[in-house]
């Protein structure tokens, strides 16, 4: 069974840094797809970032040159670095993973961004 566990989150200036990481279990981490999706209250769940197996990232416009995903391969884990963060960073950041098809989803972490 898939297990996504996210950490991390935190209430943080705007200007500040967060990183956020994502523990995952029960599937083979080196081939699978990563990504970090948010939803702020209102508002549809959006992908922030999503790194594939050969490390190639993309990330969504609004936090290009803010935001970097990585992952480690021994750890099974995956980062997201936000620098710079801004009031309307404020989400439930969540991690996501596919296999066989199927999404799977951790649950969440609160990142507030106070101005």
């Amino acid at each position: 069974q898939v297990h996504l566990v996210e950490s991390g989150g935190a209430v943080v200036q705007a200007g500040g840094s967060l990183r956020l990481s994502c523990a995952a279990s029960g599937i083979n981490f080196r081939l699978h797809a990563m990504a970090w999706y948010r939803q702020a209250p209102g508002k549809q769940r959006e992908l922030v970032a999503r790194i594939a197996s050969n490390l190639t990232a993309n990330y969504m416009d609004l936090v290009q040159g803010r935001f970097t995903i990585s992952r480690n391969n021994v750890r099974n884990t995956v980062y997201l670095q936000m620098d710079s963060l801004k009031s309307e960073d404020t989400a439930v950041y969540y991690c996501n993973t596919m296999r066989g098809g199927i999404n799977f989803w951790g649950r969440g972490t609160q990142v507030t961004v106070s101005s």
